[in-house]
């Protein structure tokens, strides 16, 4: 069995991609009836598996045509070694690749089959594609969307687990000692539960990167294998992604891609029409 996709270094940031880490445009088709969230199996925070490397589901997605769609990082479908970071550079799986969504997935197990999808759109397919050159953009777009298949969607709902959300999507960043909320599922936890729900702080935006990414702290940090996770702003709003996990000047902290700009960037290159963020069922607690 492969491992976890690895964590991905760059040498410049001393950062690395946590690797197995625009408003809603056009109007999408009424929702499909979502699985209850109580038995749905293929939610946020499911596990998911690209050519043997696992990585964790963000959100759910629909599009006008009436397609489920769960997002993750483009990385986790990279073919590269470990150091590629930039997403215009980078190779990738081609659309149309199988992914399997699962439950349980450990170091000697792939878990249980929920259900399975294709790789529908690649940040990283799509910036090469189309010539993207903007260094933010090519390093910190990495976001990547698989079709449910028919038969699957049933199994769907997007409601984050434990935290419930999302609620929209943030556009407007976050601010030094902000909340943030996730769900991990790294398959280096072996299928602990308890261990997925993550809050902590964000270190407040870096306007070099012209808004692309959200460092911050959980507890506990996204680890191999969590990588693509959701982020929830304090008002359970879609955040971000996980993207990278930092070694220097902030160990153990992590960056985020972030969702608004993520999204604008597929409605405009995916080419799936009124590609939307589909709402949680339910509601937003962060109580602990």
């Amino acid at each position: 069995m492969r491992p976890t996709r690895t964590l991905l270094a760059t040498a410049s940031a001393a950062v690395l991609t946590a690797a197995g880490l625009g408003a809603n445009a056009g109007a999408a088709q009424a929702a499909p009836p979502w699985a209850p969230a109580d038995t749905a199996t293929i939610t946020p925070g499911t596990q998911m598996y690209t050519d043997g490397a696992q990585c964790t589901a963000n959100f759910v997605f629909t599009d006008g045509a009436g397609s489920v769609y769960v997002g993750y990082a483009a990385h986790c479908a990279g073919t590269g070694a470990a150091t590629d970071t930039d997403g215009c550079l980078a190779d990738s799986l081609p659309l149309g690749t199988r992914v399997r969504f699962a439950e349980g997935g450990s170091l000697v197990s792939e878990g249980t089959t929920l259900g399975e999808g294709t790789l529908a759109y690649s940040s990283w397919d799509t910036m090469d594609r189309v010539g993207t050159t903007d260094a933010n953009t090519c390093a910190y777009n990495d976001f990547a969307l698989v079709r449910v298949d028919a038969d699957d969607v049933a199994k769907v709902n997007p409601s984050i687990p434990f935290w419930g959300g999302p609620t929209g999507i943030d556009t407007d960043g976050t601010a030094a000692g902000d909340r943030v909320f996730s769900y991990g599922n790294s398959s280096l936890r072996a299928g602990l539960e308890p261990l997925s729900p993550k809050t902590g702080v964000s270190l407040g935006d870096d306007a070099a990167d012209g808004g692309w990414s959200h460092p911050l702290y959980t507890v506990t940090p996204g680890v191999p294998g969590d990588s693509g996770s959701a982020f929830l702003s304090q008002d359970g709003r879609a955040v971000g992604t996980l993207s990278t996990l930092g070694l220097a000047p902030l160990p153990a902290s992590n960056n985020i891609g972030d969702l608004a700009r993520e999204l604008a960037f597929a409605q405009q290159h995916s080419g799936l029409a009124g590609l939307a963020l589909a709402n949680g069922t339910e509601p937003f607690d962060p109580v602990l």
